[in-house]
């Protein structure tokens, strides 16, 4: 009987050992080496999207506490979407032709910040579109740029599991910005949201600027 636990064990450990290995090597993202550019834009757009999640469809809940209807609601939605997309063909060229790329994305983080603080003194459903607004030229800034960015520095890597790790994390990072937004809300308040909000977009501002210097 002491031997058959023993080896059972023995087995379980091995197979734990097995599954740890697994899961360092492909599921934990940061775990493989990356170049030094391709992990500030991982950590920059992780933080940014860690501030930008919070809000999520809280959105909704603060346009109807501001007086906003279901359809305000929805056009408040809708214009940080048209924003974004129409700005970001303008970014593209900008970013091949005029200005680096590294700088718009720069700049794109540090207008969300701005922006994000901005909903602290949206007191209609007016000042929300404009908030929307500034944030889609910020995402404008920042996307379109980032993709080139992290395409041209993982270029050596694996491609599936270099864009597979991008779509993840941002995917993971945002479902629990959400939950710790859901969570201010419901134990604090609005301002205390957008200070958070807003400070580690600044975090994520300052830390992507890093991507500003040459890596080897």
């Amino acid at each position: 009987m002491f031997l058959t636990v023993s080896s059972l064990l023995l087995q379980a450990n091995k197979l734990s050992k097995r599954t740890r290995s697994i899961l360092l090597k492909n599921v934990l993202p940061y775990n493989k080496k990356l170049n030094k550019s391709t992990q500030i834009l991982l950590y920059g757009s992780s933080i940014w999207y860690l501030g930008e999640g919070m809000l999520g469809p809280i959105l909704g809940v603060l346009t109807e506490k501001i007086g906003g209807n279901i359809l305000e609601i929805s056009w408040i939605w809708a214009t940080y979407l048209i924003a974004a997309g129409i700005f970001t063909k303008f970014v593209g060229k900008l970013s091949d032709k005029k200005f680096s790329k590294e700088k718009l994305l720069v700049a794109g983080y540090a207008l969300n910040a701005v922006f994000t603080f901005s909903y602290l003194l949206a007191s209609s459903t007016l000042h929300l579109l404009c908030v929307q607004v500034g944030l889609g030229i910020a995402a404008a800034l920042a996307a379109p740029t980032w993709d080139a960015l992290y395409a041209k520095h993982s270029a050596q890597e694996d491609s599936g599991y270099i864009w597979g790790l991008a779509a993840g994390q941002t995917q993971l990072t945002t479902g629990f910005a959400m939950i710790i937004g859901g969570l201010i809300i419901n134990y604090f308040s609005f301002n205390v949201l957008f200070i958070t909000m807003g400070l580690i977009q600044i975090c994520a501002t300052l830390y992507q600027a890093q991507i500003l210097r040459k890596y080897p």
